[in-house]
């Protein structure tokens, strides 16, 4: 795995941004959630290493430690700074996976119709608001009760920050903070989103944990029927992070996703 610091020019200003790039074949942009760049980070090892893929992670800027700059608020903002990674490293056939914010950022970027992109999965994603659905306001709620929402089986996975050391605890609350920044005013969602997304016109494929209580089955059910033919996916025995709880279930349905979709089709 290589971690290198792109620097990006944007109409706003520019941008050094951290992305762990990693493995060789087809291309894959992996977007994290708000647990921050840990939470994909052995899913992207996992995936360049068991399959002939290269795994682009970049890291949201403000998350794991990284600056982010005054102008980069929102999530359309955070799109906008992927669809030029992808220009800057000259990435095409490109299969976009993204979780919880991530996959909030991956619909957006659809959204920006890049011809760079041949498909997108999201992965319990987060941006679009549900009637009757809302998503766990997580900021109000200790570690243990976020474990219990966010996983089918919350003993395997959970922390106590107290254990953790005092770097590690204020990286967490930067992240934090920062995903306040990004989710903005109506908690985690963009109340236009769900209407827009029916201008997606790349291959796209909804997946979600059946245990997930952050964010519940029906929301993503409800974010697949906005997106014009797109396939909707349980995952079983899995929660919120499917990448971080069943890797191997979501590894599968991810690649023979993006393997069906890519105009350039070798490894098949």
């Amino acid at each position: 795995m290589t971690s290198t610091v792109h620097t990006l020019s944007l109409p706003s200003g520019d941008l050094d941004l951290s992305v762990d790039d990693q493995g060789q074949g087809r291309p894959f942009l992996l977007l994290h959630g708000g647990g921050g760049p840990q939470t994909v980070a052995p899913f992207a090892g996992l995936l360049a290493d068991q399959r002939p893929a290269r795994v682009v992670t970049p890291v949201h800027p403000g998350f794991g430690g990284t600056t982010r700059p005054d102008w980069l608020t929102d999530v359309p903002g955070l799109a906008r700074v992927y669809a030029r990674l992808l220009e800057g490293l000259g990435l095409t056939d490109v299969a976009v996976v993204g979780n919880s914010i991530g996959g909030w950022i991956a619909a957006e970027l659809a959204l920006l119709g890049s011809d760079r992109i041949s498909s997108v999965t999201l992965a319990n994603a987060a941006g679009i608001h549900v009637p009757g659905h809302p998503i766990a306001d997580i900021s109000s709620i200790t570690p243990a009760e976020l474990s219990r929402l966010a996983f089918h089986d919350p003993a395997k996975f959970a922390v106590d920050p107290a254990t953790l050391p005092e770097a590690a605890r204020a990286v967490m609350a930067a992240n934090r903070a920062t995903l306040q920044v990004y989710a903005g005013p109506h908690d985690m969602a963009d109340p236009g989103l769900r209407e827009r997304l029916a201008k997606v016109t790349h291959p796209t494929l909804v997946v979600w944990g059946e245990s997930d209580q952050v964010i519940d089955v029906d929301y993503g059910r409800a974010y697949a029927t906005a997106i014009p033919q797109a396939r909707f996916e349980i995952l079983h025995r899995t929660g919120h992070m499917p990448q971080l709880e069943t890797p191997e279930q979501l590894l599968n349905v991810v690649w023979d996703f993006a393997d069906t979709h890519a105009t350039d089709r070798p490894n098949r």
